[in-house]
């Protein structure tokens, strides 16, 4: 075998560290670009964390991602489940912000629509990704 060669050259040890944990940071990630509908994603990228935590444990390895993992999957689930309540809570005031967004030809009528709710709402049009 030469020194090149794309093998691992780790003598048939285990890997040092659990890698689990990168995978579910990544889906955790993806999961808050992606409110209300990245609240499986986060999911994942959560129970991933744990997971990897668990098995680095049984093989007494580390786990470097892991912890970020659990903690961008907790926050992509948070941020999902109110994005979620607040679509649900004022569904038509959006249907009505959406429609006048629709309409708007110039910033100053958008600027209405964010007013208007805004005023109907007390959030910010940010809240539903306006």
């Amino acid at each position: 075998m030469s020194e090149n060669s794309p093998e691992p050259q780790n003598d048939g040890q285990p890997p040092k560290s659990e890698r689990g944990g990168l995978w579910g940071l990544f889906f955790g990630a993806v999961g808050l670009l992606l409110p209300p509908y990245g609240i499986f994603l986060s999911a994942f990228g959560l129970i991933q964390g744990f997971r990897a935590r668990r098995a680095a444990r049984r093989r007494s390895v580390t786990a470097p991602m892991a912890m970020a993992s659990v903690f961008v999957g907790s926050v992509g689930i948070v941020l999902s489940v109110a994005m979620a309540a607040v679509l649900f809570l004022y569904q038509d005031q959006v249907a009505d912000y959406r429609d006048c967004s629709a309409r708007a030809q110039t910033v100053s009528t958008q600027d209405a629509c964010d007013q208007a709710w805004e005023s109907g709402t007390g959030l910010p049009p940010e809240v539903i990704g306006g």
